[in-house]
């Protein structure tokens, strides 16, 4: 399995910030690191949550962790935890590497200007 975007020296440093950890309450995360791949590989790609590959598991349990990491806070957490570490800059996305996805890149509509009233008056 391709385990690219993170290396083992990231990982170690990352993992003790997510939540689902043995020792936590609750419920422990069936593989953390699979889900951090995961949510970097839809970040860098921009595919929609149903094209994520099998080999990170079913695209909705994946999303509705995320849902609910989202929710908690986690990935705020995480950001304001390694902004400042250059050693990160690759695994904090943002939105200058981020595609856009197909149906974004043809919409209709735009901007409409609209005249101004003495114009549209006259």
């Amino acid at each position: 399995m391709d385990r690219s975007s993170l290396s083992d020296a990231m990982w170690a440093r990352l993992a003790p910030h997510l939540p689902g950890k043995s020792g936590d309450p609750g419920r422990s995360g069936a593989d953390n690191r699979l889900f951090m791949e995961a949510v970097l590989w839809m970040a860098r790609v921009g595919a929609p949550w149903r094209d994520l590959p099998a080999r990170f598991g079913a695209w909705n349990s994946v999303f509705r962790r995320f849902r609910r990491w989202a929710q908690k806070g986690v990935f705020d957490r995480l950001f304001a935890a390694f902004s400042d570490d250059p050693d990160f800059e690759y695994v904090m996305v943002d939105g200058t590497i981020v595609r856009v996805h197909q149906h974004g890149t043809g919409a209709k509509g735009g901007l409409r200007v609209r005249p101004l009233d003495a114009r549209a008056a006259a």
